[in-house]
């Protein structure tokens, strides 16, 4: 089955480890085989990884189109580290994301990295006394890793 996907003009998308740029025009797309595909809203670039659950998500990023994820292993395994030291509400969005890398689901494992930023955002705006912009987060915190 083909994924089908609608390009706005200048948006960009990454094909494999290729990325491609759409001209001034929309653009309808029809891409079939096994190979990672990431939207531009969805890729993370290194200079807006400017926190550490924006980092962990860039780690799987690199992980996800890399011929050889084992080569961002240690990257990431640092990050998650001191993430869960620093804050160990984290750990049900980390193991989530761990459980997506070792059984090779790492489109999962970069969506479960969203939420791990969410919630990063949360605990921030926690701890500079705004109220939280997530609703059920503690239910979110507690179902995280029975997400798919």
């Amino acid at each position: 089955m083909a994924l089908k996907v609608e390009l706005k003009p200048g948006e960009r998308i990454i094909i494999g480890d290729c990325v491609v740029t759409n001209s001034d025009q929309r653009t309808r797309l029809l891409i079939q085989g096994e190979v990672p595909i990431l939207r531009e809203k969805d890729i993370m670039t290194p200079e807006r990884a400017d926190s550490p659950a924006k980092r962990v998500y860039l780690a799987v990023q690199l992980m996800y189109t890399a011929k050889d994820q084992r080569a961002h292993h240690e990257f990431y395994f640092s990050l998650v580290r001191d993430v869960v030291q620093a804050a160990p509400s984290t750990w049900p969005y980390v193991e989530s994301i761990n459980n997506h890398i070792l059984t090779g689901e790492m489109y999962k494992a970069l969506k479960d990295a969203k939420r791990l930023i969410a919630y990063e955002q949360e605990l921030f705006s926690n701890a500079l006394g705004r109220p939280s912009v997530r609703i059920g987060s503690q239910e979110n915190v507690e179902s995280a890793g029975a997400r798919s």
